[in-house]
């Protein structure tokens, strides 16, 4: 049986910790691949992958783009701003048209929570969420795990605040799944109106007050303010938020003294975190998170396009 034996990856929610040190696991050989000349192997040779994105993104598709080409794939890119979905076309007649030309992995990312099983319902490849509305975004608390994991060599145990904007991030979601299945504690910092209802009976702890929440920590990862998908007034004025919940010196002194500054980018400097934090490399490692991204996804496209041979065929 294969270590990952999955056809699809839309979350981090239901996998088992050897499932998740299973990618990991792979992940850190292609972290030491993409660090030599040679970066290019020909695992994905005669797959074909498409990156299927209907929300913008820089990090995360140029990522996908890299680790497929880097294993060798065919990878297509698809802008839904330049696509039929412009002119009226359905997701699912998208993904019909598609499926008629026989991909290997579909990597989607959409601003609706659950589109991306949806889509996965529908074709015969293998799908990779890319992110789907707040709901998760699986590679990037993957990534995050395998950055802490190669700086203190271990995921169990640790304390980890995640800070911010935590009722729009599916990055947080994603975190908080993956943490619990490896046994690390955390705790949300956020405003009551950032927090969502059900935080509690996720098995976190909550703080409203940073000097609070970040005492002992190991891990201080921070969330942009989601301003596109806020209706309503979350926050009397950014600069209030700074004050209160931005990161700065004041703040970190609170977590222990070497604990990792994380962030998934993009940053709002001055908003979420102050730009000295951000660029203190001895603690900050959101350099090597974007590193570390595509080696994970390497390693997921290789997993998945492992367990092909048995996918079943649907016809939509």
């Amino acid at each position: 049986m294969s270590a990952f034996p999955h056809r699809h990856l839309l979350g981090i929610e239901g996998l088992t910790p050897p499932e998740v040190t299973a990618l990991l696991d792979r992940s850190e050989s292609y972290v030491e691949q993409n660090r030599r000349a040679d970066k290019k192997k020909s695992v994905l040779r005669g797959r074909t992958v498409i990156n299927l994105f209907f929300e913008a993104s820089t990090r995360t598709r140029t990522s996908f783009e890299l680790a497929g080409k880097r294993l060798g794939g065919d990878v297509i890119n698809m802008s839904v701003s330049t696509s039929a979905i412009r002119k009226g076309e359905t997701v699912l007649d998208t993904a019909m048209t598609l499926n008629a030309m026989h991909p290997d992995v579909l990597v989607v990312r959409h601003p609706e929570s659950g589109a991306v099983k949806l889509l996965s319902e529908k074709v015969n490849c293998c799908v990779i969420n890319a992110g789907d509305g707040s709901h998760e975004h699986p590679t990037q608390a993957l990534l995050d795990a395998l950055t802490i994991r190669r700086r203190l060599g271990r995921l169990e145990g640790l304390e980890v605040a995640i800070c911010g904007d935590i009722v729009h991030s599916r990055v947080a979601r994603s975190n908080i799944h993956l943490l619990a299945i490896m046994g690390a504690r955390v705790r949300l910092v956020a405003p009551h109106t950032l927090i969502p209802a059900e935080a509690e009976r996720l098995g976190v702890e909550v703080f409203h007050d940073m000097h609070e929440g970040l005492k002992g920590c190991d891990i201080v990862m921070m969330l942009r303010l989601q301003t596109e998908r806020m209706q309503g007034n979350f926050l009397p004025s950014i600069r209030e938020y700074f004050h209160f919940f931005g990161l700065d010196y004041d703040k970190m002194a609170n977590a222990k003294p070497e604990a990792l500054i994380m962030h998934p980018g993009p940053m709002n400097r001055g908003v979420e975190i102050d730009s000295v934090v951000a660029d203190d490399y001895s603690r900050s490692v959101i350099h090597e998170q974007v590193e570390m991204g595509v080696a994970v996804r390497m390693a997921c496209l290789e997993l998945l396009s492992a367990n092909l041979v048995e996918a079943p065929q649907h016809n939509i």
